[in-house]
C-alpha cells in the first residue's frame, strides 16, 4: 500500500495566525496551492483553506480586520508520513476534509490532498503503455 510520504506535496506555503485572510487568500492564488499551513510560536496550530476562505467571502469578511486564526480550522488532524494513503483517505471522508498535514517525527513535512490520493487510484487504475 502506497504511503503518504510517497505522494505528499512538500513545497508549503505557511503563514501566521495574524495575517489578514485577504493577503492570504492572494498568496495562495500566486502559489496555486488550496490549503496553507499556520504556525505559531509553538508550531503547527491551524490550517487554512480555500473553502475556509470562501466561506469567510460569503460571510462577508472585513478585509482589514478577518484574520486567518478567525477562519482556520485549528489543531488539525494529522498524519504520519509513514502512514498509508488508504489510512489517508479515511481520515479525509470521516472528518470532511481534503488536506492533511503529514508529520514526521513531530515535524511537519508535507501536505496530503484529495488530488493526491485521486492520482494514487488513478495510477493503479490507468493501464500502463504497451
Amino acid at each position: 500500500m502506497p504511503t503518504a510520504r510517497n505522494h505528499m506535496s512538500t513545497e508549503l506555503l505557511t503563514v501566521a495566525p495574524e495575517l489578514p485572510i485577504t493577503e492570504v487568500a492572494k498568496r495562495m492564488v500566486a502559489k496555486d496551492v488550496g490549503a496553507v499551513l499556520v504556525f505559531d510560536e509553538s508550531g503547527l496550530c491551524g490550517i487554512l483553506t480555500e473553502r475556509d476562505v470562501l466561506r469567510a467571502v460569503a460571510d462577508g469578511i472585513d478585509e482589514a480586520t478577518t484574520l486567518v486564526r478567525d477562519r482556520m480550522t485549528a489543531h488539525p488532524e494529522t498524519l504520519d508520513a509513514d502512514d498509508t494513503t488508504e489510512h489517508a483517505a479515511v481520515l479525509m471522508i470521516h472528518g470532511g476534509f481534503r488536506h492533511l498535514p503529514v508529520m514526521q517525527e513531530g515535524e511537519v513535512v508535507g501536505v496530503l490532498s484529495i488530488r493526491d490520493l485521486m492520482r494514487v487510484v488513478l495510477d493503479d487504475s490507468v493501464p500502463r503503455g504497451v
